[in-house]
């Protein structure tokens, strides 16, 4: 993929709802294909939870009490809060309903190919063609979340999608590595990643040195502020703050190398 810097990202367009299978009496009807499911912030469900003083068991009775989902559990709760599982589209609306947010409060952008491609509104058939990879080839890379492509078709597919540089990186596979390795940097001594993280990104060295310094330093005045307070609670707000960094800290990341692109010479 060419060397460019990171756009802002667009909002996803809704897609367009899929026509019915065409049958003939002697064809047997096509199964209903599972929707996909929606984004998910979860750092934001959790702190919207914790906002409201409530407990994932409150908030699972009243999904099934005020909402008719009896199959919503504590523990369901739990798992989209940490990110490994992610509410239906039902379930979401739920949940919004629950933390008296609107859906797009609980919105994450895109996380995976298909994702993207869903949002874009864009068959599978049609990326395929465009790209100029087989069918059942792309369908694999959708179903294990790793882009395979070459530099044409990498490019091809980011015109196609509108994708971001950032929006690459995530369809590419490569985002928990970023998170990773940017976690590793604001948390220890930066400079042993500055190599790693421009070996993995098409961005310039110096960019990156620059932007894990200023993330560095934001990690720092964030877990620190407020220490003085006593009896523990500042110990417990700095987790707290901590904690919510790491979790963005890939749109933090992308956000800093906006800023120091724009204000040195890159």
């Amino acid at each position: 993929m060419r060397r460019s810097r990171a756009r802002t990202q667009h909002p996803a367009r809704p897609s367009h709802p899929s026509r019915a299978a065409q049958t003939s009496p002697s064809t047997p009807p096509t199964a209903t294909p599972t929707p996909p499911t929606p984004p998910f912030d979860f750092p934001a469900a959790r702190r919207l939870r914790a906002g409201l003083g409530m407990e994932p068991e409150h908030v699972a009775y009243g999904m099934r009490s005020s909402f008719g989902l009896p199959h919503v559990t504590p523990d369901m709760v739990i798992d989209w809060e940490r990110g490994t599982a992610a509410p239906t589209g039902a379930e979401l609306t739920a949940l919004a309903g629950m933390l008296w947010c609107s859906v797009d409060d609980l919105a994450g952008r895109p996380r995976t190919l298909r994702e993207y491609r869903v949002a874009r509104g864009v068959s599978a058939e049609t990326v395929a063609h465009v790209v100029g990879i087989e069918l059942p080839a792309y369908l694999r890379m959708e179903e294990t979340g790793q882009w395979r492509g070459n530099e044409r078709q990498s490019d091809a597919l980011t015109e196609l999608l509108d994708l971001s540089l950032a929006d690459f990186v995530t369809v590419s596979g490569r985002e928990w590595k970023l998170a990773e390795l940017l976690q590793g940097a604001v948390t220890t001594r930066w400079q042993g990643y500055v190599r790693p993280a421009a070996k993995l990104l098409p961005l310039d060295r110096r960019l990156v040195e620059d932007v894990l310094r200023e993330l560095h330093s934001a990690y720092r005045s964030t877990t620190t502020a407020g220490l003085t307070w006593t009896k523990g609670t500042a110990w417990t707000d700095a987790d707290d703050a901590g904690r919510d960094f790491l979790d963005h800290i890939v749109d933090r990341f992308w956000s800093t190398v906006s800023t120091v692109e724009s204000t040195g010479p890159y």
